[in-house]
């Protein structure tokens, strides 16, 4: 008879959501080497060196945050230590940053070949959680450099922001050569998109057993839609805070660069393509439309908690401003009703934490237009959708889908987004009863505020383990930041 493997630790007593079942099963969770290894109704104790009763909890595979910022507007290494604990509360135990050179981040222009390696050691030992890095190709040397991104780092996915080359990341800018830091004669322009397309099939053909890993996101709004409708609307006295902010980067902006976005993304035979943060109906009916038009390309489409927790009402105001905005009521709705139907994919925080003291002017604190764009928000993620969702009729099986295995899957993070045989032993138990009111003084964010301030949620994240290690449990950070870098690469 063989002698009974040892495990590491056992989880008992967990009602286990995963995102292809349809209901939730109570099961015990054998961990060994950082995986589950045993799953099965009844688990004897003695064959582990460890226990942990889950006391009926619900368990949810680690979420798998798909857009997160991290050092965008303080120091990274600082950042990443505070911000992925904020993760860890929130039951996030894989976050993907997107970093670019240029202003912010690491205030730096020039090669990836120098960038990066920097960010990755400014990474190093700083992270409670599992992470990587999504990277803009910003100047044309960049585009030849995603093949040694993606083979040397395991770089899978790419980002273009098409507002940027005539249009500020907080507002109206006739410098954008400066904040990316390039060559006065460099363009960041649709034809650089192009090129960047054109470069990303080259790799994804160099590479064709993991053709699927190889995409590229889009922040679709563009540059001149928001230059004229920003004067129009900063000379209109009626609009004022998040309305007038929504009103000047108006909805049909993001569906025309959906539209030209889609369209080179056809001509270019670059078939991945994650259209970002969709923030309004417009941008929705234009990447059905595209999906429609386009069938060969592949799809996905992004919507945040930001936007589907706030409207221009939120009584946070300026410290709801974000890029897309924050859209009236009805936008909301909307965005519900695709997540409902199936015709969203994965759903993210968007965290980039920008702390008050930057965030709104000093001199003027209520102006929108002054305020910064963004905000975090990780440690809100499941709690806001397994509360707002819920009310929808949205499953737990559906949310294990949509904030775990589908970003898993696309962004090429395969050991992640289930619970299951040699999967990461990544799990988070939450009370889907307990209900809290969302108070930032109780984050572990450095931010100092949030836009979901006064919200009250229902289901609150009681613990969090990462490889099977527990590192949050009933509000505390435990250990020392043990978050991995993610190399997205691997073969299957």
């Amino acid at each position: 008879m063989s002698e009974t493997p040892v495990l590491d630790r056992i989880i008992k007593n967990v009602r286990v959501v995963r995102p292809h079942s349809s209901s939730v099963e109570s099961l015990d969770l054998g961990i060994r080497d950082g995986k589950f290894s045993q799953i099965a109704p009844q688990i004897s104790p003695e064959t582990a060196k460890e226990v942990f009763d889950a006391q009926n909890l619900l368990g949810f595979p680690g979420v798998v945050d798909a857009h997160t910022h991290i050092g965008i507007y303080q120091p990274l290494d600082r950042d990443a230590i505070a911000e992925s604990q904020a993760a860890a509360m929130g039951g996030v135990t894989a976050t993907l940053n997107y970093i670019r050179t240029g202003q912010y981040y690491l205030n730096k222009g020039g090669s990836y070949k120098d960038f990066f390696p920097e960010v990755l050691a400014l990474s190093e030992g700083n992270f409670f959680v599992d992470y990587g890095y999504h990277i803009a190709p910003i100047s044309p040397q960049h585009i030849d450099e995603m093949q040694w991104l993606f083979e040397e780092y395991g770089v899978a996915s790419f980002k273009i922001f098409m507002f940027y080359g005539g249009y500020g990341l907080h507002g109206l800018s006739d410098q954008q050569n400066l904040f990316l830091m390039i060559n006065k004669d460099d363009r960041y322009d649709l034809a650089h998109f192009e090129f960047i397309m054109r470069g990303l099939t080259k790799l994804r053909e160099k590479y064709p057993t993991m053709p699927d890993r190889i995409s590229l996101s889009l922040h679709c709004e563009m540059a001149d839609i928001l230059n004229a409708y920003t004067k129009i609307v900063q000379q209109d006295s009626t609009l004022t805070g998040l309305t007038a902010y929504s009103a000047a980067r108006p909805p049909h902006s993001e569906g025309l660069a959906i539209c030209i976005a889609s369209y080179l993304a056809h001509e270019t035979n670059c078939i991945n393509i994650n259209l970002l943060h969709l923030s309004s109906r417009k941008a929705v009916e234009a990447a059905l439309m595209m999906q429609t038009t386009f069938p060969h390309v592949n799809f996905k489409r992004e919507v945040t908690v930001g936007h589907l927790l706030l409207d221009v009402n939120a009584a946070t105001g300026k410290w709801a401003k974000v890029n897309p905005p924050i859209r009236p009521r009805e936008d909301v709705e909307y965005l519900w009703n695709a997540v409902l139907q199936d015709k969203i994919d994965w759903i993210v925080s968007d965290h980039a934490c920008c702390s008050a003291e930057q965030k709104a002017s000093l001199k003027d604190p209520d102006n929108i237009w002054l305020a910064k764009s963004g905000f975090g928000g990780t440690e809100y993620l499941l709690s806001g959708i397994i509360s707002e969702g819920s009310k929808r009729g949205l499953s737990y099986n559906q949310i294990a889908k949509l904030l775990c295995w589908n970003p898993a899957q696309r962004f090429g993070v395969l050991q992640k987004g289930d619970i299951a045989v040699g999967y990461d032993a990544d799990l988070v138990l939450v009370d889907p009863h307990e209900t809290f009111v969302v108070r930032a003084a109780e984050s572990l964010s450095q931010q100092g505020y949030t836009p979901f301030e006064g919200m009250e949620l229902t289901g609150r994240v009681k613990s969090t383990f990462l490889r099977g290690d527990l590192i949050f449990d009933r509000g505390q950070i435990l250990g020392s930041p043990q978050g991995r870098y993610l190399k997205r690469n691997q073969p299957i």
